[in-house]
């Protein structure tokens, strides 16, 4: 049986320090005798134990194609019930996110239904919380007539108040996710020029101001947070200059650097909320706009340089891109959406806003696919947007 450590220090200390008996005169024999004895062994020290080696973390495996694109694309629904289809994409994990327009809504009680079968799908098919959107601007844009806001953001903007602002998103939020709809696509953030601006005439900007709509759009994205939502600020970088729906035309803003910076204000002043920190100002959605001052070849939902120079790398957004909806300014551009989706995946942008039927939409799902295979979107760029998108899901409320 091995020693105990302290038994064998005690036994070599015991050993070094013992007195030697005196000899006596040795006779021939004993001569003999103590010549030939061997001197004794001395005991080896004990050896040390090794340590034991520390088992490595298991790490996650890559993403699969399916889910670095299906996360990344939030799509329209056909009717005021789901189809069989789209569950299917939804349990496959071939959709991040669901938007719903006035067409798919009927009562509160339809739509708390619709909205806990979509996540039932995601449930079922072992995918994270699904992204449901709607544009609950209040005023002019509001899809859910019994929901909050009760003030527009021209009246808010007005009266000037951030208090008011702040507990009016705070109501949006908590409403729109009691009905099972995570994300508010706004608050809108453009600063109009003048009232030819296509914004201000259709009665969703806050102020001339931009120090007024910073704080109000901050103030009412604030709330929204605080009512377990998230907020998509938009559209960045600016629709002050724009004097037609970006929705339905080719816009291009020849407006200088300096003249756009007021209508980077918001956005500043935002928090800069991050994907990875939870639900709240982690999003931000792009314009359908050209900037000549900043990109001449592309438009904000499809460009590096204001996607991610300027709102990544200058201001320090670390939150997710998402594009306006792609289906519009595809037919003003005579541009198949799906060709413009790529374009976006491409620059960077992280989530892509299909409004078209479900089939086009599905489409979109197999071209993206086929540019990742073929090289024309890095992988590296997807799974960037993939991390992004997957720490929110996971985040989510409700």
């Amino acid at each position: 049986m091995r020693r105990p450590l302290a038994v064998l220090a005690a036994l070599v200390v015991a050993a070094c320090t013992s007195p030697s008996p005196v000899p006596s005169a040795p006779g021939p024999s004993s001569v003999a005798t103590s010549a030939s004895s061997p001197s004794p062994t001395p005991t080896p020290p004990p050896t040390a134990s090794p340590e034991p080696t520390a088992t490595p973390e298991p790490t996650a495996p890559p993403p699969t194609v399916i889910q670095l694109i299906g996360s990344k694309l939030m799509v329209a629904m056909d009717g005021t019930t789901p189809s069989a289809a789209l569950l299917k994409r939804i349990r496959q994990g071939k959709i991040g996110g669901v938007i719903l327009f006035d067409k798919n809504l009927t009562t509160e009680a339809a739509l708390i239904a619709l909205t806990r079968q979509l996540q039932a799908a995601a449930t079922a098919g072992g995918q994270p919380r699904l992204l449901i959107s709607t544009d609950q601007e209040g005023g002019s844009v509001k899809r859910l007539p019994w929901a909050p806001p009760t003030l527009s953001p021209p009246q808010m903007g007005q009266a000037g108040s951030v208090t008011t602002a702040w507990q009016q998103g705070e109501l949006t939020g908590a409403a729109l996710l009691r009905d099972g709809i995570n994300l508010d696509l706004g608050p809108v953030a453009d600063v109009p020029i003048s009232t030819s601006s296509f914004m201000y005439q259709q009665g969703r900007t806050w102020s001339f101001s931009a120090a007024t709509t910073t704080s109000m759009a901050d103030a009412f994205a604030g709330g929204l947070l605080d009512g377990g939502g998230v907020a998509a600020m938009k559209h960045f970088p600016g629709l002050g200059y724009a004097l037609r729906n970006t929705d339905l035309n080719v816009v291009t803003i020849t407006a200088t650097k300096a003249q756009l910076d007021a209508g980077l204000d918001p956005y500043r002043g935002m928090g800069l909320g991050t994907a990875s920190s939870g639900p709240g100002l982690g999003m931000v959605m792009l314009s359908n706009a050209w900037y000549t001052a900043y990109d001449r070849a592309n438009a904000a939902g499809w460009s590096h340089a204001i996607g991610t120079t300027l709102l990544r790398d200058e201001i320090g957004f670390n939150g997710i891109t998402i594009t306006d909806s792609l289906n519009g300014i595809g037919e003003a551009m005579g541009v198949p959406a799906k060709t413009l989706a790529i374009k976006a995946a491409a620059a960077g942008t992280d989530m892509i806003l299909l409004t078209g039927p479900e089939a086009s939409t599905s489409a979109a799902y197999t071209a993206l696919v086929a540019a990742l295979n073929d090289g024309t979107i890095p992988r590296s760029v997807l799974e960037a947007s993939y991390d992004r998108i997957l720490a929110l899901r996971l985040a989510l409320a409700g």
